[in-house]
């Protein structure tokens, strides 16, 4: 990006930061050149900067015009949509002739949500000779194959995982992320992928967003500086002879636009900004990645002013492809057009209109190009704008040369595993992390320590690379993986015994913390579970200590062992009490693969390794402060936007109030059990079988005889399958604490769920609440689940008084079971008002 262009963008991406200014007025005096948006939102498409389009190439165009000749218009309709690779064979491929497949974050081939190489390009060429093979058509079009690799490749088996994109922000280092890009495409190549759904180009406004991790900062400074490095990184220089050359690969910016801007954090959600915080923070980032040649753009989820982004005309055709000049082609998020008001997954020509030029329709693709091709035919669907579509395809798949490339398994490159976690990534990886480190708080400059004597480890995340690399890990949400699933890897563990070994030091783990064996210091590694999506939408920014007792750390510090707090989350969080009981608190974030470089600058092991990463996301004084970004009329952080200590600053952080500022009793009432995938606070999911009872961290677990996985209702995994293999086994939603459920009781609530039948034999569970198995529901409620389709369960809070539990202390939310085998479905568990004033008590 030219130095002018950058100054401009940076200029304009102050004003949203500061207080209202004249231009917010102004907006009223433009109504005579505004575009409506369904009677909602005004866009003025002449107040968005503009680009001049990147050259085309006269060649390239000439030879769309002769492919697309002698395209029939079933191939056309193929090529505008994309089907996921779980959902689509290699001859159904050829049979519709589609554009792309995609590999979302559990559709590895195989049994596993990720796969080896081998496996990859195995699928990789069955894909590649169906859509080359010229049976029965003029021409055939080679697909192109996408992938989520947002922190490195990470659903391929031995790949280098890097820092996510929150640490990357921390960094601020340019140069660092072009090179981690660069790596991420050659692997990329050694699986036969073509394309990485990347770079995310977020600005989060609201940190109680799920996806706030894959955005770099809450301002748009850093955004700007780095989206065309990415670009660059994973496509090569535009115009050069790197450009979309051997070992480079697609890429896409995303998602377009406000994602990080919708109310309440809320992921797909709506964002009722102005238009011109709207341009100034959350469109600055990607006029580089135009003009740095992304291929693609991807649309988001979401809304702006009540209009979902995919059925946006304005905002994709006018201001996209319009002022800012964007020639690749548009595709849309996982089925995200059946969001659209009068659409459904199988029939949108209304995205169409909108400007999208490729349908993510990963499993309802089929019916989806039934119904476009019926539009085609009948002129619902102009065929300017069909042809504009597959022209725009086209264009991308000719300037990365498909129409030359050999089956993925022949490309250079290819199946070079030596590539995976290679000495050269896995360093580049270990220094994004030193680079990534914030350290927040460092009393009597307890860091770098010495690393002679006894170090006690203690927490979750200390021996775990699964969860200090977060969600879009192996698997879609993360978490799950043992360390022996990622082979070049390291924990913070390993790291913190290879540099105290180094200097004859001992090392003792205990990752409870309480066995409290004698030591000279005590290194905490905890945070965040694994959360990817909606799933990791929240109701406030408190951190809720998951698997580690934080209040270990106090017992600690009280025996005058001092203590290093290394935390693991994907945003920042209220930490008062953690750092209260910490001497030196460093915030890590989802560091990945290479969790030695933890240890590389908590022990110095380089005179050149220091803390010099600061926070690009500011840090919450309380617990509401959910929405906190520099700039704010009333911005009062705990520690600023760009803090973050060296080893040698002074700072007394002192002793910070614990009172979190919000009921957050109230913020985790408990009427929600499971919600979006994610079982809800402060409920945890227990599956009993034969009296053990197993405590769950995710929603996939095969316990034999119970097995829990994912599936979807809504949105993808938004609900759970659980499986019985015989009767007996029970799967129950419980707190250590209790609940009072005596109120919603009295006020007519009803237990509330979704079910569906996914066995070939009607099922039967039988549900109790406030009991922990069935030898305390001396009286069942029956529910049959029959349908294979999703039907709502209602069964009022009165009906389980009436068998004799008391509601005011419920340690069970819900218990189920099944007297034999069954495979069921459920999704948002919640209690509910009464919504037709009778009493419903099952079968």
């Amino acid at each position: 990006m030219n130095a002018l262009t950058r100054a401009m963008l940076l200029a304009t991406s102050v004003m949203p930061l500061c207080a209202t200014s004249a231009a917010a007025q102004d907006a009223e005096d433009r109504a005579g050149s505004s575009v409506p948006i369904d009677g909602e939102g005004m866009i003025h498409p002449e107040i968005w900067p503009a680009l001049e389009p990147l050259p085309l190439d006269p060649e390239i165009e000439a030879r769309i015009d002769r492919i697309m000749a002698r395209m029939t218009l079933e191939q056309k309709v193929g090529q505008i949509i994309q089907a996921d690779s779980s959902a689509v064979t290699p001859e159904e491929v050829k049979q519709y002739r589609l554009g792309s497949v995609l590999s979302g974050g559990n559709s590895a081939p195989g049994p596993l949500p990720y796969a080896s190489a081998d496996a990859w390009l195995e699928l990789a060429d069955a894909y590649w000779n169906a859509s080359t093979d010229a049976e029965g058509v003029d021409i055939a079009i080679p697909i192109i194959w996408g992938i989520d690799a947002v922190h490195g490749h990470a659903n391929l088996f031995g790949a280098t995982v890097f820092p996510h994109n929150v640490g990357l922000g921390a960094a601020n280092d340019p140069d660092l992320v072009e090179r981690i890009m660069r790596a991420t495409a050659r692997e990329l190549v050694v699986s036969g992928h073509d394309w990485t759904f990347a770079p995310t180009l977020a600005v989060p406004r609201d940190d109680r967003w799920g996806r706030g991790y894959e955005g770099f900062s809450e301002s748009p400074e850093i955004v700007v500086s780095y989206s065309d490095r990415i670009v660059e990184g994973l496509q090569g220089a535009f115009g050069s002879d790197s450009f979309l050359s051997d070992g480079r690969i697609l890429s896409s910016a995303k998602h377009f636009i406000a994602d990080g801007g919708t109310d309440g954090g809320r992921d797909q959600g709506d964002a009722s900004i102005s238009e011109e915080e709207l341009r100034d923070v959350h469109a600055m980032g990607y006029l580089p990645a135009i003009e740095a040649g992304v291929q693609t753009v991807m649309i988001s989820f979401s809304s702006w002013q009540g209009v979902k982004m995919t059925a946006n005309r304005p905002l994709i055709t006018d201001v996209l492809k319009g002022r800012m000049g964007f020639n690749g082609f548009v595709v849309s998020d996982w089925n995200a057009h059946g969001q659209i008001p009068g659409c459904s997954n199988t029939d949108c020509p209304e995205a169409l209109d909108a400007g999208l030029d490729m349908f993510m329709a990963p499993d309802s693709w089929k019916g989806l190009y039934e119904s476009t091709l019926a539009h085609a035919k009948s002129g619902r669907v102009p065929m300017a704008r069909l042809d504009d579509a597959v022209r725009r395809i086209l264009r991308v798949k000719l300037n990365y040369g498909l129409f030359e490339k050999a089956p993925p398994s022949a490309r250079r490159g290819a199946g070079d595993t030596s590539q995976l976690s290679s000495p050269d990534h896995a360093a580049l990886a270990r220094e994004a992390v030193r680079k990534s480190l914030v350290l927040l708080k460092n009393e009597g400059q307890l860091l770098p320590l010495e690393g002679t004597g006894r170090v006690l480890v203690v927490g979750d995340g200390a021996d775990s690379i699964a969860k200090a690399s977060g969600g879009w890990t192996l698997s879609w949400q993360g978490g799950a993986h043992t360390n022996d699933e990622f082979p070049g890897g390291t924990s913070i563990l390993d790291g913190i015994r290879s540099a105290v070994e180094a200097r004859g030091g001992t090392v003792v783990f205990d990752r409870d913390g309480t066995g409290a064996p004698a030591a000279d210091v005590v290194i905490a590694v905890y945070g965040e579970d694994a959360y990817a999506e909606f799933q990791g939408d929240r109701q406030n920014v408190d951190f809720d200590d998951g698997e580690f007792d934080t209040a270990r750390l106090a017992a600690f510090r009280e025996a005058g062992i001092p203590v290093v707090s290394v935390f693991l989350s994907g945003r920042p969080l209220w930490t008062n009490p953690e750092i209260n009981a910490s001497d030196a608190f460093v915030a890590a974030w989802l560091p990945g693969s290479q969790g030695a470089g933890v240890a590389d600058v908590l022990f110095q092991t380089d005179p050149a390794y220091d803390f010099t990463g600061r926070l690009s996301f500011s840090w919450p004084r309380d617990a509401g402060q959910a929405v906190l970004n520099v700039g704010q009329a009333d911005y009062d952080p705990l520690f600023p936007y760009g803090y973050g200590l060296s080893f040698g600053d002074e700072s007394t952080v002192g002793t910070l109030p614990e009172d979190p500022g919000i009921d957050l009793a109230s913020s985790a009432s408990g009427d929600v059990l499971f919600t979006g995938g994610r079982v809800a606070v402060p409920w945890s999911l227990y599956g009993l079988i034969d009296g053990a009872q197993t405590r769950m961290n995710g929603t996939t677990w095969d316990g034999g005889d119970l097995a829990f996985s994912g599936t979807d209702r809504a949105a993808q995994e938004d609900s759970l399958r659980i499986d019985w293999r015989r009767g007996g086994p029970l799967v129950r939603f419980g707190t250590f604490d209790t609940v009072d459920f005596s109120r919603q009781s009295n006020g007519a609530m009803e237990l509330a769920f979704f079910a569906r039948n996914f066995g070939a034999e009607p099922a039967e569970l039988e549900i109790g609440l406030g009991c922990t198995g069935a030898e305390q529901c001396a009286a069942p409620i029956r529910v049959p689940v029959v349908s294979e389709e999703w039907q709502e369960v209602r069964v009022s809070l009165s009906c389980f008084a009436d068998r004799g539990i008391d509601l005011s202390q419920v340690n069970t939310g819900l218990v189920i079971g099944s007297k034999g085998p069954a495979s069921v479905g459920l999704s948002d568990i919640r209690l509910a008002p009464d919504i037709d004033a009778m009493k419903t008590c099952g079968s």
